[in-house]
């Protein structure tokens, strides 16, 4: 029997669900997920293994007119999944009314790369809504084939397999039969710490941050990790630590469960705030940070 391989690329507008998309088809927490946007800042690679076929999905950062270096940067692991994807899954929901972004849209519109246009979050609308809104895609992009699903309920996953399986080209595998993933562990446990920092404070705080894993060392019962919070300003150090470092703390407590959950041991976690003047805006920086 032959065996199939592929990339299937989900690329969308910030906050419509790609990333619960992509945990939810790949069966693992692998993409954090906040209520805000801009919380996917690098293409991460999800893969699904079986006997006869494996499927590489690719989460990217939702598509944006670049403010900062880190934007653009962001934009380049879109465009890169437009190139290489053998399936696109191009994500809207019942809110929007067109992605915001005109240079990919176009490209969308042009590519001759099979896309899966996925209509998400039709458990917050009506029959009525769901209608126009796959009349009104449908127009925009005739050659899209149109699924709407809701990726949060699971709702409508089988038919996006079924098509994703006969569109992928027959190819041996990409990566090894029992690979999950392409990142190491250290970025999945930084991914976590941002993921409550988004949770936890408000306005631009999350998005002057990165967080670097700084030491992990492993002992029989117990996984001890230092990890280093980066900000912009020197408010912005005050405001992470909050009055008597209770907010880090808060921070802390809720990214240790999801790491141990995660690992399956035991965690020790030290966070520690850091300045790092103006890191979006700096190509040497954000090189070092992996983008």
């Amino acid at each position: 029997m032959s065996h199939k391989s592929g990339f299937v690329n989900i690329i969308g507008s910030p906050n419509v669900g790609k990333s619960t998309l992509m945990n939810q088809l790949v069966g693992e927490k692998l993409s954090i997920i906040t209520s805000k946007a801009q919380t996917t800042r690098h293409r991460i690679l999800g893969i699904v293994n079986k006997p006869e076929y494996q499927v590489c999905f690719s989460d990217t950062p939702g598509v944006l007119d670049p403010h900062y270096k880190l934007h653009e940067s962001m934009m380049q692991f879109v465009n890169s999944a437009m190139k290489d994807a053998d399936v696109i899954l191009f994500v809207t929901d019942i809110y929007e009314t067109g992605i915001n972004h005109k240079a990919t849209f176009e490209r969308l519109q042009k590519t001759n790369i099979p896309i899966l246009l996925l209509i998400n979050k039709i458990d917050q609308g009506d029959q009525e809504k769901i209608e126009e809104k796959i009349a009104f895609w449908h127009e925009m992009m005739p050659k899209a084939e149109i699924l709407p699903i809701s990726a949060l309920e699971g709702f409508n996953m089988e038919p996006i397999w079924e098509r994703i399986l006969e569109l992928i080209p027959e190819s041996p595998a990409f990566y090894d039969k029992d690979a999950l993933t392409d990142k190491p562990l250290r970025f999945f446990i930084s991914e976590m710490i941002r993921e409550k920092i988004f949770m936890n404070y408000k306005k631009e705080i999350p998005y002057a941050t990165q967080v670097e894993i700084e030491e992990y060392k492993e002992d029989e019962k117990i996984v001890r990790i230092r990890a280093i919070i980066y900000v912009e300003r020197k408010t912005q150090k005050g405001i992470i630590i909050g009055h008597q470092g209770e907010k880090i703390k808060q921070v802390g407590i809720a990214a240790r469960k999801d790491i141990q959950k995660f690992i399956d041991k035991h965690v020790h976690l030290e966070l520690f705030v850091k300045v790092d003047k103006d890191w979006r805006e700096s190509d040497r920086k954000l090189q070092g940070y992996g983008y």
